[in-house]
């Protein structure tokens, strides 16, 4: 039986969240392929693997990989590797039934479980690096979790937001899962005049109307 490729989520980022069967097969693993800070994170489950990692030419990577399919390898990646994350990527290049992929916790399923609301009926995106439309759900009352970068900050959101006639509430989740982990949580016009520079982070929004449920 050949061997399949491990894409295994290590969920927002504490040991405390790495389900047990993705420690198994990293243990297992002869290879170990993430970003620096995902390998890392590892500790002594990473000791003694071949370590190799995910840099922005990641055409290269696949040649390293399809070159080492005899060997036992494990792809890490933050949060569940099927929300914005590697699986799509992977499957431009290799078969569904050649992969093994093991979810972990989004840190967007993590975000709503720290402020008490469900995450079904909400909708789900991402600005970091990508436009998209999360007005439209808004002003139907709908609940919106954003992943968001740099560019389109929570000011930037909020801003957004009430030059288009939604209020509510904004909630800023940084570091999440670590001990430096910081959520913070306002109105839309609070959000819009703090000045300061939110570092990589989960933003969720519930407008003053929430249809579906809390």
């Amino acid at each position: 039986m050949k061997n399949k490729i491990n894409i295994l989520g290590l969920g927002p980022g504490n040991k405390e969240y790495f389900l047990p069967i993705t420690q198994n097969f990293i243990k297992n693993s002869e290879i170990l392929i993430g970003g620096k800070r995902n390998i890392e994170s590892l500790g002594e489950l990473g000791e003694g693997k071949q370590i190799k990692y995910i840099d922005k030419h990641l055409e290269k990577l696949v040649s390293y990989i399809k070159q080492n399919k005899n060997k036992k390898i494990s792809l890490i990646v933050s949060g569940d590797p099927g929300f914005y994350s590697m699986v799509p990527f992977m499957k431009r290049y290799f078969l569904v039934e050649e992969l093994n992929i093991i979810p972990g916790i989004s840190s967007m399923q993590y975000m709503f479980s720290k402020i008490g609301y469900s995450y079904e009926n909400s909708d789900i995106k991402s600005v970091h690096g990508r436009e998209c439309d999360y007005i439209t759900p808004l002003k139907l009352g709908v609940k919106v979790g954003l992943l968001t970068d740099n560019v389109n900050t929570p000011q930037i959101v909020a801003k957004n937001l009430i030059d288009n006639g939604i209020r509510g509430m904004i909630f800023v989740g940084e570091n999440l899962s670590y001990e430096n982990e910081k959520i913070i949580s306002m109105n839309l016009e609070e959000m819009v005049n703090i000045e300061r520079t939110f570092k990589i982070n989960v933003v969720i929004v519930i407008p003053s109307e929430v249809k579906g449920g809390n």
